[in-house]
């Protein structure tokens, strides 16, 4: 009995819910460190704060035309969106956290939302591939978003190391739990694999490869004489 409560439907929805919550504060507050960085003004960081916790699941959610976008019906999501932006506002938290807690933020947001993506999608009757789809996008498209406002190229388009992949793979052991019958172990192990291998890829530079890294020897910096 105590397991079918842990498993059943309702259990896993405010599970799925608890986790797009903590991704949206996360995000928001990522959002609100570098409206600061630029020195916006309040309604800047508002706006950047905003889009980056909040831009993700609303695209997610418009894709999966199951109703209006969760975060413009459930006012608890514009909500912490902003409390994440204002933390960041009134204080230069930055300044009084280490860089090691950051990344450790970042990786737990990313993976958080790759699995609470997955699950959404899971949950309306999609198969496991839309669910790895959405819960990448989930992770990703409010920063994309973000980064394109503050006139930057989208760090899920590349150069840098691991991101939309630690997303995807989290919403991958996601969906693989879900499918052996353990959705809250998926949860549990998804965030958990994908933070450990965001940090890892900080730690040692791991990239996806370029063209460049493809290109024959002999074509490497040769010119003809």
């Amino acid at each position: 009995m105590v397991v079918a409560g842990l498993l059943s439907p309702e259990k896993i929805s405010e599970a799925t819910r608890a986790l797009d919550l903590s991704g949206v504060f996360a995000n928001g507050m990522l959002g609100g460190v570098l409206a600061r960085e630029r020195e916006l003004d309040l309604f800047g960081f508002l706006v950047i704060g905003v889009v980056s916790g909040l831009g993700g699941g609303i695209v997610r959610d418009t894709l999966l035309q199951h109703g209006t976008p969760v975060a413009l019906t459930d006012y608890t999501y514009i909500a912490v969106a902003v409390a994440g932006t204002l933390l960041s506002f009134l204080f230069d938290v930055s300044r009084h956290t280490s860089g090691r807690a950051f990344n450790l933020l970042d990786a737990v947001a990313l993976s958080v939302w790759g699995v609470a993506g997955a699950q959404k999608t899971l949950a309306v009757g999609l198969g496991w591939l839309p669910a790895v789809l959405l819960g990448t996008i989930t992770a990703v498209g409010g920063g994309a978003v973000r980064d394109l406002l503050l006139g930057e190229t989208p760090r899920v388009l590349g150069g840098r190391t691991l991101y939309a992949t630690v997303a995807a793979l989290a919403g991958a052991v996601m969906v693989v739990c879900s499918r052996l019958g353990a959705p809250v172990v998926g949860i549990l192990a998804g965030v958990v694999t994908g933070t450990l291998l965001r940090l890892a890829s900080l730690s040692w530079g791991w990239r996806l490869p370029t063209h460049r890294d493809w290109r024959p020897r002999g074509f490497r910096g040769s010119r003809r004489g």
